[in-house]
C-alpha cells in the first residue's frame, strides 16, 4: 500500500473517487440492484474536545439508522465500531424495518468491532488492524458497487478507503478547511450571505487581542463576543467574552490581554479559560461578535450534494440550543418555522452552490442565526459542518420509516399518500436515574406501552444512543407525527413513561423532562 499522505496514495484515492458518478447514475438508481455500504460510524474530530460530551463513547451508534438500508433487497451494510454494538440495540433497529423479514435483513449485514474503547478516532483503530481490514473486504460482494460513508472525512478514511480498495462517500479532506470556522466564514462571504461581524484565521492569542480589540472599535455598544476553536463540535468549542461595560475606546488589545482569562467563559463545563485558550493556540480560530435580538432562533439547512453534481436541500431544522450561553445542540424540530424556512432553504442553497463549484460531496449542514427585525427575519450565517451531523439521524430515519421525502417548493416533508410529518428529536436525553435502565429495560418499556414507531399510521417514537443509558443516564429520542404540537405532545408522553420507569414524581402537568 502507498505511504500514507503520499502522492500516489492521493493518485489511488482520486481514481477511486471516479466510479461515485457512474455508481449513482446506474446503480444507486436501482433499488433493487446489488451495493455494499461499509460504515465507518466514529468521529475523527480533536479527541480532547470529545471527552467532555458525555456518552461520546456511543456515538457510534447515531449511524444505526444507515440500518435501514437494509429495506432494498440486495443491498449489504458493512458496520464497524470500536466495541460491539449489544444484540438488543440490533435487533430494536432491525425490528423497524418495513417490508423485510428481519431474518433476510440480517444476513445482509455484517458487524465487525475494532474491540478498542481507546480514545482515538475509530478509523485510526481500523488502521492500525489488518485483519480488521481484510474482514472488511470480505464482507464486500463486489468492490466495484460499494462505497465507504463516515461520519466525517480526514486523511485516515482516504488511506482507509485505499486500503478497502473502494471510494468515499464525503468531502474530500482536501476541501476540509471550507468546514472550519475560518473557512465557513471565506464562502459565506463569496455567497453574499449576512454573517456575525468577525475575525477569522486566528493563529495565536495575540491575533485573538488584537481580534477581539477591532470588534469592540468597529462595534462601540458590543457587549459580548463568541470565541470560537477553528474544528470545535456541537458549540463545545465555543466561549464568550464579556466586554462589560467598558467604553470602546479603553478596550485595546493590551487590555484584552490582561482580561482574557477572567472575562472568557467556555460553553465546556470541563474546561475553565486558562485550558481553553491553551487549546485555541493550538487550533486556531475565530471571534465573532455576539448577536442579540429579542427573537432569535438557530435554524440550520441539510444540502446534500451527490456524485453527480446535483444540489438538494434536504432538510431545515429549528435547533434546540443549552449550555452556559445557548451554544450547544441538543436536539431540533423539523422542519424550520414556516415564517422563515423559504428564505432560510435560499439562503442556505447560495452556499450550497459556492461548495458545490469548488468541488465539495455529500452531505454537510449550515448553521444559522435568525433575528426577527420589525416584521422581517435576518438570516445570520454562522458555521458550515462539513459531515454527519446531529439532525442527520432523525432524518435518515423519518426518510427511511416512511419513505417519503422533502418537499423543497412547499418546505415540507410528504409521506408517498401526501400526508405531511414532522419531528421533534434530541440527542440529550439525559438524567442520573436513567441509569438504573439497561438496553433491555427500555425495549420492554417501548413495547409495554406501545411507542414503538407505528408503520401503518407512520408516528411514533424511535429510540437511539441506547447504549448510553445505563452508564450515563443518556439517550436519544425523534417523535414523528403529523404536527409539531403532536411531537411534542408525544416527546412528553415518552419521557413521562421512561421517568415514571425510574421512580421520577413529575414536577409539571406536561411531564417534561430538562434536556441537560
Amino acid at each position: 500500500m502507498p505511504t500514507p499522505g503520499s502522492a500516489q496514495e492521493r493518485e489511488r484515492f482520486l481514481a477511486l473517487q471516479l466510479r461515485l458518478e457512474p455508481m449513482f447514475r446506474e446503480v444507486y438508481a436501482d433499488p433493487l440492484a446489488e451495493r455494499t455500504v461499509v460504515v465507518i460510524p466514529g468521529l475523527s474530530l480533536d479527541q480532547d474536545t470529545l471527552a467532555h460530551i458525555a456518552g461520546v463513547s456511543h456515538y457510534e451508534e447515531r449511524q444505526l439508522s444507515m440500518l435501514m438500508l437494509l429495506r432494498l433487497p440486495r443491498t449489504r451494510v458493512v458496520y464497524v465500531t470500536s466495541t460491539p454494538v449489544d444484540p438488543v440495540i440490533i435487533d430494536y433497529y432491525l425490528s423497524l424495518l418495513g417490508g423485510v423479514p428481519a431474518g433476510h435483513a440480517r444476513r445482509r449485514l455484517t458487524l465487525l468491532s475494532a474491540y478498542d474503547a481507546g480514545p482515538r478516532s475509530l478509523t485510526s483503530k481500523i488502521l492500525a488492524r489488518p485483519r480488521l481490514q481484510q474482514r472488511i473486504r470480505e464482507a464486500i460482494a463486489d468492490p466495484a458497487t460499494a462505497h465507504l460513508s463516515c461520519f466525517n472525512a480526514t486523511a485516515d478514511e482516504v488511506t482507509l478507503a485505499v486500503h478497502l480498495g473502494i471510494p468515499l462517500y464525503a468531502c474530500d479532506p482536501a476541501l476540509a478547511w471550507l468546514g472550519t470556522k475560518s473557512g465557513s466564514r471565506h464562502a459565506f462571504r463569496e455567497a453574499g450571505v449576512a454573517m456575525p461581524d468577525g475575525v477569522e484565521n486566528l493563529r495565536d492569542l495575540t491575533a485573538l487581542h488584537d481580534a477581539l480589540a477591532a470588534l469592540k472599535r468597529r462595534n462601540p455598544a458590543l457587549r459580548s463576543a463568541v470565541v470560537k476553536f477553528d474544528e470545535g463540535f456541537s458549540g463545545e468549542g465555543n466561549a464568550v467574552f464579556d466586554y462589560g461595560d467598558v467604553t470602546a475606546a479603553e478596550v485595546t488589545s493590551e487590555w484584552i490581554a490582561s482580561q482574557l482569562s477572567r472575562r472568557l467563559a467556555p460553553e465546556a463545563a470541563a474546561l475553565d479559560a486558562t485550558r481553553y485558550l491553551a487549546k485555541f493556540a493550538e487550533m486556531g480560530g475565530v471571534a465573532e461578535a455576539w448577536l442579540d435580538g429579542e427573537d432569535k432562533r438557530s435554524p440550520s439547512v441539510q444540502i446534500r450534494i451527490s456524485a453527480t453534481g446535483a444540489l438538494e436541500i434536504i432538510s431545515t431544522h429549528d435547533q434546540l440550543l443549552g449550555g452556559h450561553s445557548g451554544q450547544v445542540f441538543l436536539g431540533s424540530t423539523f422542519p424550520a418555522d414556516a415564517l422563515y424556512r423559504k428564505s432560510l432553504q435560499d439562503a442556505g442553497e447560495r452556499i450550497g452552490d459556492v461548495l458545490r463549484r469548488r468541488g465539495v460531496l455529500g452531505r454537510f449542514s449550515i448553521d444559522f442565526i435568525t433575528v426577527r427585525e420589525g416584521d422581517a427575519w435576518t438570516h445570520y450565517a454562522i458555521e458550515i459542518n462539513l459531515r454527519k451531523g446531529g439532525t442527520t439521524l432523525p432524518f435518515q430515519m423519518l426518510q427511511y420509516l416512511t419513505d417519503g421525502r422533502y418537499d423543497p417548493e412547499r418546505c415540507e416533508f410528504l409521506t408517498p399518500t401526501g400526508q405531511r410529518r414532522v419531528y421533534r428529536a434530541t440527542d440529550n436525553l439525559c438524567r442520573p436515574e436513567y441509569r438504573r435502565l439497561t438496553p433491555d429495560d427500555l425495549v420492554d418499556l417501548i413495547v409495554e406501552h406501545r411507542l414503538h414507531f407505528d408503520p401503518t399510521r407512520q408516528q411514533g417514537a424511535v429510540f437511539n444512543l441506547i447504549g448510553a443509558l445505563s452508564e450515563f443516564g443518556k439517550l436519544s429520542l425523534v417523535s414523528i407525527a403529523d404536527t409539531h404540537d403532536q411531537a411534542d405532545e408525544l416527546y412528553r408522553r415518552t419521557v413521562a413513561v421512561i421517568d415514571r420507569a425510574v421512580g421520577i414524581v413529575p414536577t409539571c402537568a406536561s411531564g417534561a423532562v430538562d434536556e441537560q
